[in-house]
């Protein structure tokens, strides 16, 4: 018998503009200090600005390309056997690929100096889209190193 309680899954909430709960969710990973409103305003112009330039007529197109993309498959986890430590390669949950997507989007999107939030995460949404970018190479740098130590995979448990 498990010794932890039982997990309480919220439901998911949508958007108000585009319905789409990965919308909601990257507006709550932008979200500062529960400034919602300033963090809707950001996240919709980044998606309009993302998507100009293309033929695309779904709004959302560019975008859930752009998540698609920079989705880990693998990842890994520190585990401690006999004194050592080992760093595992994982799948990575479907929740857990999502987040670290969008955390990723984020947090690059910030890191951009000199440019407004909503612009540099439209940039950096387009260039997921496209397939560069620092989210991509992000991703890249996890999913090589799990490759590299796939010769501890036999740790998972």
């Amino acid at each position: 018998m498990s010794r932890r309680r039982r997990v309480i899954h919220k439901e998911e909430k949508s958007d108000t503009r585009y319905a789409s709960p990965m919308v909601a969710r990257l507006i709550a990973t932008v979200m500062k200090d529960g400034k919602k409103s300033t963090a809707e305003r950001i996240v919709y112009d980044a998606i309009e600005k993302s998507r100009q330039g293309s033929d695309s007529v779904d709004p959302l197109e560019t975008f859930n390309k752009a998540i698609d993309n920079v989705k880990p498959r693998l990842e890994v986890k520190s585990r401690r056997v006999g004194g050592a430590t080992y760093q595992v390669p994982m799948e990575v949950q479907p929740g857990r690929q999502l987040a670290l997507a969008m955390r990723w989007i984020v947090t690059f999107a910030l890191k951009r100096k000199g440019v407004a939030l909503k612009d540099a995460l439209a940039y950096e949404l387009k260039d997921a889209a496209q397939g560069q970018g620092s989210a991509i190479k992000k991703r890249d740098d996890t999913h090589k190193m799990a490759q590299a130590n796939r010769a501890f995979a036999h740790f998972r448990f």
